[in-house]
């Protein structure tokens, strides 16, 4: 049963001792961050701060930020039985037998749920702000960092149309509070939204945006997904949930939003105009510089009369988006094996902060095949930002990081085995020379073959026999050795 809104989710972390109310008075200035922080450090449970100085609206913070609760967020055991569920699902045969048709029924049922509906009212537009009405200052926005050019909305769910096409896109987008009625909208080049906006400018129009804040967690979590620019979020989350996300018709701009949220925001972006905005404490563990960006202007602001603030912060690993990375490799590992059948497992570790580190094991069969697909991941939608890849052969367990680094660290030999390639970098890369523009390195760390040009004997590695194994398994419990 999917969740009814953030609301029906807090009840769930809560009865599974996942949440923690804090009841402390506290200042959305720097002191939630360093609570959370300390928090996420500690792996611990997601905080409901109900005394905000100044604000009567609670503050919710790291309710992602965990496995256990990513996968209660998504509601699946665990994230690889969500992947095995898509793959399954794109796997579908044409239903030539009566046993295959009776099969494919929860599939197809499954997908007519999937596609979202339109409902006339909804819980998000019960207070309404319209005009000079509207105030962001109202809300309890969360100023991160000391450096931080000002408070952010750090975990707004971002609505456009392409003005040609009218596909929806759904993104999540820091947006800065300049003042009263206008953010920043930091919109990567990259990204589905400033593709929208770069079409609205050349047209010399304006865009109308609509920003929800704190919908049903499935939402959530979909806005953040590399999707391929026509898979309409809302029909993807809307499959994790397996429940249409209900959607209500803005009040001052032609665009829908999750009934399920909590504060909505509706205005438009303006073609060439541009504010500084930054600097931000970024997920890379730095400050991402202050730049210029578009300006949303809020011409109207919705809420619920119980409403909820989510917030997340982002800094050093291990952070909550930490988790939601994690939850984007499980679930997306079996199409990108549909591409790549010889990947056997991937590790995005989370101190390489989604982009910068990739450890692959693959089923090598021909010469150069790591290389192959070094160059095919670069290829594959977000992850041509990957900095690092390394290929392991396919007993290699790549989620174990000693492991890995005692193969890699025996494994190469770096004049041969490191490749470098060109090309598009993550926007908050501050390292290379360029903005959005610089090198990538892989590493194979397979053994190498004859074939590949290696002349000598490649070692075996150390094991013991299974016999003895077995034998010291039975002898263990009487040596009084603890384990």
């Amino acid at each position: 049963m999917a969740y009814c809104d953030l609301q029906d989710f807090i009840k769930k972390l809560e009865k599974y001792g996942e949440l923690v109310r804090i009841k402390e008075p506290v200042s959305p200035v720097l002191e939630i961050t360093e609570i959370t922080d300390r928090v996420c450090k500690l792996f611990g449970p997601a905080l409901l701060f109900e005394n905000i100085q100044g604000f009567d609206m609670p503050v919710l913070m790291n309710a992602f930020g965990s496995y256990r609760r990513m996968s209660m967020a998504l509601e699946v055991p665990n994230l690889d039985s969500l992947g095995d569920e898509i793959l399954d699902f794109i796997e579908s045969e044409a239903p030539d037998t009566l046993l295959k048709k009776l099969k494919i029924i929860p599939k197809l049922k499954r997908l007519k749920n999937a596609f979202p509906r339109t409902v006339p009212k909804a819980p998000c537009q019960k207070i309404v702000y319209k005009g000079e009405d509207v105030d962001l200052t109202r809300l309890p926005v969360l100023h991160c960092w000391p450096e931080d050019g000002g408070p952010f909305i750090t975990l707004p769910l971002v609505f456009t149309r392409h003005p040609e096409t009218g596909i929806r896109n759904v993104g999540m987008y820091r947006m800065q509070v300049f003042d009263k009625n206008t953010t920043g909208m930091h919109w990567h080049t990259h990204k589905g939204g400033a593709h929208h906006y770069r079409v609205a400018e050349r047209m010399g129009q304006r865009l109308e945006v609509a920003v929800s804040i704190g919908p049903d967690p499935a939402m959530t979590y979909a806005a953040t997904a590399p999707l391929p620019d026509d898979v309409d979020e809302c029909i993807f989350a809307g499959f994790l949930r397996e429940e249409p996300v209900e959607l209500v018709k803005c009040l001052t701009v032609d665009l829908e939003v999750p009934a399920s949220s909590q504060i909505v925001l509706e205005g438009y972006v303006e073609p060439k105009e541009r504010r500084i905005e930054g600097p931000f404490g970024d997920h890379t563990g730095y400050y991402s510089l202050a730049d210029r960006y578009p300006v949303f202007h809020v011409t109207c602001m919705t809420l619920r009369k119980d409403a909820i603030y989510p917030a997340t912060i982002v800094g050093q690993p291990p952070q909550e988006d930490c988790y939601m990375a994690k939850a984007t490799e499980r679930l997306f590992l079996p199409m990108i094996k549909k591409t790549l059948p010889e990947i056997v497992d991937m590790n995005l570790p989370l101190e390489g902060v989604f982009h910068n580190l990739a450890f692959i094991s693959i089923d090598k069969r021909y010469p150069g095949h790591a290389r192959k697909v070094m160059h095919a991941l670069w290829g594959l939608g977000q992850m041509m930002f990957c900095k690092i890849i390394l290929i392991f052969d396919n007993e290699v367990d790549v989620q174990d990081m000693s492991h890995v680094l005692w193969r890699l660290g025996n494994n190469i030999d770096p004049r041969r085995d490191i490749v470098f390639a060109d090309g598009p970098v993550d926007a908050l890369d501050h390292a290379t020379s360029l903005p959005l523009y610089g090198s990538k390195m892989g590493i194979d760390c397979t053994r190498k073959w004859a074939e590949e040009g290696f002349t000598r004997q490649w070692p075996d590695v150390i094991t013991m026999e299974n016999e003895i194994i077995k034998k010291v398994d039975k002898l263990w419990p009487r040596l009084g050795l603890k384990t």
